[in-house]
C-alpha cells in the first residue's frame, strides 16, 4: 500500500529558504504569521492528516461512494475526518475572522492543501470545493447573503460547490441553458440539469450551498447572458437555522476512473429556490472568480499527486533488490535507469513546488500589500501563473504516477501497491476547471497579450537579473538557452498570433510546456543557491545534483518544443476531417 508522510523539510525550505515567506508577516493582514507560526501549524495539520486521512486512501478507493433514494453515501471514516478537519478550524484558515476564519495567509491554505491531496485527494475535493465557493460568494455577493453563508461556510458547517457544467455546456459556457425566473419575493425559481458536480450530495455537512450558473429569461444569449445565483439544499430561515428542503436532487452519481471517494453528482434543480449573486449578466466574470483560484487549487492537487509518487518510488528503490547494479551493489536504486526515473521525479516535483508556492504567496501579496504598484505586479504574476500552476502540476502528476508504476516494476500494476491508483485519481486533473490545452490557450491568447505583453516580461526580467548574480554554469547556461529561446518565440506569438491563429492554438501546448519548464530552470537556481546555504553538505549536494539533471535533462527540452511552436499549422489544419478515420 502506498504510504505517505508531508515533506516538512522541503515545504519550510521553500517556503522559508527559497521564497522567503516572511515577507508576508510584514504585511498589515498577516502580521502574526510569522515563518516560525506558520511551520508548526503545518507540522499540526500534517501530522492529523498522516495518522487520521491517509490510511483511507486505498479504502476510499476501493469503496467508493453510493447513491440511494437520493443521499449519497460517502466511503468509510470521510465523515469523521470530516468533523475533524472541520473542529480544528483547518477549513476556514485563510477566511476572514469575521466569517469565524482564522485569517492566515492564502499560501498557508493552499501548502495545506498540497498535504491534504497527497494523503487523500479525493476527500480533499469536499473542503476545496467549499473554499471556492466562500471565495465567490465574498467577492461578489450581497452583505445578506455573505452573512447568511459564508460564517458556516468558514467553519465548515455547510460545504459548497459550483454548478457550471450542462451536457451540452462543458468548455462552451455559453451554451448554458439552466433558467432563472424571478419570483414576488425577490428569489429565483432555478430550473435545469448540471452534471459533473464535485460534492453535489452527502451528508458530511448540514447543509451544502450550490453556487450556479443560470440564465434569466430577458438575458442575451452566448456568455453575456448568464448570471450566477446561491441555492442551498436546504434552505435557511431568518434566524438562520435550516429549513425546507429545496429544489435540488441527485439523480445519480457517475462512477469513475478514479478520486472514488469524491462523489460526482448529475443534480436537477425544479424550482430551486435561489438568490442572485452579483449583478444580473454578470455570471461569467462572477464564476471566473472561483473558477481562477480553483484552477490554483487543482494544480495543487497534481503537486500533492507528485510528492505521493516520488516518496512512495524512492522509498520502494532504496529497499527493493533485484540483480546487481554495475558497482555490484542489488538495490534497485543503484541501477542507472531507476536513478534516472527518480531524479526526474525529484527534479520534476521539488521545481513545481517552487512554482506553486510563489504562485500563491503572489495570491497574498496581490490582496493585502499597501503599496498599489506591489499588488499589480502580484497579480500579474497570479494571471501568468495560473495555466502554468494548473497544467504543468496535473500533467507531471500522472507522468510521475506513470513513473512510479514503472519503478516497482510489475508490482506497480497491482492493486495492492497503491501506486496505480496515483494515475488513476490524477488523470482527471488534467480536465476539470478548464483541460490543459484550454490552459495553454489561455497562456497563450490572453496572458501574453495582456498590458501589451507585459505579464510575460516581468518574468523574463526577473530571470535575467538572478542570472546576472554568481551561478553553477551547469544551470546558468542552460537557464540562459531556454530564455532566450523562450523570450524569442513569445514576441514570434505576440506579433503572428492574430494573422496565423491555428499555429499559436496547434503550438500552445508545447509552448506552455517550455515555458513551465524554464520557470522550473529558474527555480532550481535559486533552490541551489538557497541550499548552499543551509551548512548541510548532502542536503546541498542532493539539490545540486538534481538542479543539474534537471538542467540537462528537461530544462534542454526546452528549445526543441519551442521549434514545433513555429512551425506552420496549416498543412495540418487543411487536412480534411472525414480522413481521419480514412
Amino acid at each position: 500500500m502506498a504510504s505517505y508522510k508531508a515533506p516538512l523539510r522541503e515545504i519550510n525550505f521553500v517556503l522559508q529558504d527559497v521564497l522567503k515567506v516572511g515577507r508576508l508577516a510584514e504585511l498589515d493582514a498577516y502580521q502574526e504569521a510569522t515563518p516560525d507560526t506558520l511551520s508548526g501549524l503545518i507540522e499540526e495539520a500534517a501530522k492529523l492528516i498522516e495518522e487520521q486521512l491517509a490510511p483511507l486512501n486505498a479504502v476510499s478507493d476501493a469503496q467508493g461512494c453510493r447513491l440511494e433514494n437520493g443521499e449519497v453515501t460517502v466511503p468509510d471514516g470521510f465523515a469523521e475526518f470530516w468533523a475533524m478537519y472541520r473542529d480544528a478550524g483547518w477549513i476556514g484558515i485563510s477566511q476572514k475572522e469575521e466569517y469565524g476564519g482564522a485569517n492566515l495567509p492564502y499560501t498557508l491554505a493552499k501548502v495545506l492543501e498540497e498535504v491534504l491531496c497527497s494523503a487523500n485527494v479525493a476527500f480533499a475535493l469536499y473542503p476545496g470545493l467549499t473554499q471556492g465557493c466562500f471565495e465567490a460568494l465574498e467577492a461578489s455577493a450581497s452583505d445578506e447573503i455573505k452573512q447568511t453563508y459564508l460564517p458556516k461556510l468558514a467553519t465548515g458547517e455547510w460545504s459548497g460547490t459550483m454548478c457550471i457544467t450542462e451536457p451540452q455546456a462543458g468548455s462552451d459556457v455559453g451554451a448554458a441553458k439552466t433558467k432563472a425566473t424571478p419570483q414576488d419575493d425577490g428569489s429565483f425559481a432555478i430550473d435545469g440539469g448540471k452534471i459533473f458536480i464535485t460534492s453535489g450530495e452527502h451528508r458530511m455537512a448540514d447543509n451544502i450551498v450550490h453556487f450556479v450558473l443560470a440564465r434569466l429569461p430577458d438575458s442575451p444569449p452566448g456568455v453575456k447572458g448568464l448570471s450566477t445565483f446561491v441555492v442551498p439544499k436546504f434552505l435557511v430561515n431568518a434566524d438562520g437555522t435550516l429549513g425546507a428542503r429545496n429544489g435540488v436532487t441527485t439523480q445519480s452519481i457517475e462512477h469513475k476512473m478514479g478520486i472514488n471517494g469524491s462523489v460526482t453528482c448529475v443534480l436537477q434543480f425544479d424550482n430551486a429556490k435561489g438568490w442572485i449573486v452579483g449583478a444580473p449578466n454578470q455570471g461569467i466574470q462572477n464564476m471566473f472568480v472561483m473558477m481562477n483560484l480553483a484552477r490554483i487549487m487543482v494544480g495543487f492537487q497534481g503537486l500533492g499527486q507528485c510528492e505521493l509518487a516520488t516518496q512512495n518510488a524512492i522509498r520502494y528503490a532504496l529497499e527493493r533488490k533485484q540483480g546487481k547494479a554495475f558497482n555490484g551493489k542489488a538495490e534497485i536504486v543503484e541501477h542507472p535507469d531507476v536513478r534516472r526515473m527518480l531524479l526526474q521525479m525529484k527534479a520534476t516535483t521539488e521545481g513545481a513546488r517552487v512554482l506553486a508556492y510563489e504562485t500563491a504567496m503572489y495570491v497574498d501579496l496581490a490582496r493585502h500589500h499597501a503599496d498599489p504598484g506591489v499588488r499589480e505586479t502580484a497579480q500579474d504574476w497570479v494571471d501568468l501563473n495560473t495555466p502554468l500552476v494548473k497544467a504543468f502540476c496535473t500533467d507531471s502528476a500522472v507522468e510521475l504516477g506513470s513513473l512510479a508504476i514503472q519503478v516497482y516494476g510489475g508490482h506497480g500494476f497491482i492493486k495492492e501497491h497503491g501506486v496505480e491508483q496515483i494515475v488513476r485519481d490524477s488523470k482527471i486533473l488534467c480536465l476539470y476547471e478548464g483541460t490543459n490545452g484550454i490552459q495553454a490557450m489561455d497562456l497563450v491568447r490572453r496572458k501574453l497579450m495582456l498590458h501589451n505583453g507585459r505579464l510575460p516580461g516581468r518574468f523574463f526580467a526577473a530571470v535575467r537579473a538572478d542570472l546576472a548574480s554568481d551561478g553553477p554554469q551547469a544551470l546558468t547556461a542552460p537557464l540562459k538557452a531556454a530564455l532566450d529561446a523562450l523570450e524569442g518565440t513569445t514576441r514570434w506569438v505576440q506579433e503572428t498570433y492574430k494573422s496565423n491563429p491555428d499555429d499559436a492554438a496547434f503550438g500552445c501546448c508545447d509552448y506552455q510546456r517550455a515555458f513551465a519548464l524554464t520557470y522550473l530552470g529558474w527555480s532550481w537556481l535559486r533552490m541551489v543557491r538557497a541550499a548552499e546555504q543551509s551548512g548541510d553538505a548532502g542536503f546541498a549536494q542532493a539539490k545540486r545534483v538534481t538542479g543539474e539533471y534537471f538542467a540537462t535533462r528537461l530544462l534542454s527540452q526546452v528549445p526543441a518544443l519551442l521549434g514545433n511552436v513555429r512551425e506552420s499549422a496549416a498543412p495540418l489544419m487543411a487536412l480534411d476531417a472525414e480522413l481521419f478515420a480514412a
